[in-house]
């Protein structure tokens, strides 16, 4: 009688672990792979990461200096997914090299392309020529920038702080140019 009163408890234990990881996947069953990714991401990477469709909060409210990117608002391809899988993250981020291999990790790398980025608003492009009708000559117009606009640190009114392509232009706080 004993071992069966430690048995039934060990059981409800482990079927209860084993429902946590996918309680809050909201990805659709129909979609296989990914649905499977969600299930792999919110077992092996919920502690640092956030996704709504994987039901994950990781330590993203905490500010921690293990936290990892938030997917819903970051977008990510599959290819960059599984370079940080199997490189332990990007630059020097503090993720486990290879925390899941092979099928898993392709797994997540479709969950996340598919996913990531749900909260991730377009920002507003600014409109091509072609867009607008605008025939304009370079140096002409509104906003751009000719030999009579620029100052001494190389940058039109309206680039502030546009890149140049020189790394050296314009650089006034640079202490090997005197100023």
């Amino acid at each position: 009688m004993r071992p069966l009163s430690v048995l039934i408890p060990t059981a409800i234990a482990a079927i209860s672990l084993t429902a946590c990881g996918t309680e809050g996947v909201s990805v659709p069953t129909s979609d296989t792979a990914e649905h499977d990714g969600a299930e792999i991401f919110a077992t092996h990477c919920a502690g640092c990461h956030t996704i709504s469709a994987a039901g994950t909060q990781g330590s993203g409210n905490r500010q921690l200096r293990v936290q990892g990117p938030n997917f819903d608002q970051r977008v990510e391809s599959y290819d960059d997914v599984l370079f940080a899988i199997h490189n332990g993250g990007f630059s020097g981020a503090i993720m486990p090299q290879n925390i899941v291999v092979g099928d898993e990790a392709k797994a997540i790398a479709a969950f996340l392309a598919e996913y990531s980025g749900s909260d991730v608003e377009e920002p507003p492009r600014p409109e091509t020529e072609s867009e607008t009708g605008s025939g304009s000559q370079a140096g002409e117009g509104e906003g751009s920038v000719g030999a009579g606009d620029q100052g001494a640190g190389g940058q039109g009114s309206e680039g502030e702080g546009a890149p140049t392509g020189d790394p050296n232009a314009g650089s006034s706080s640079d202490p090997d140019s005197g100023g």
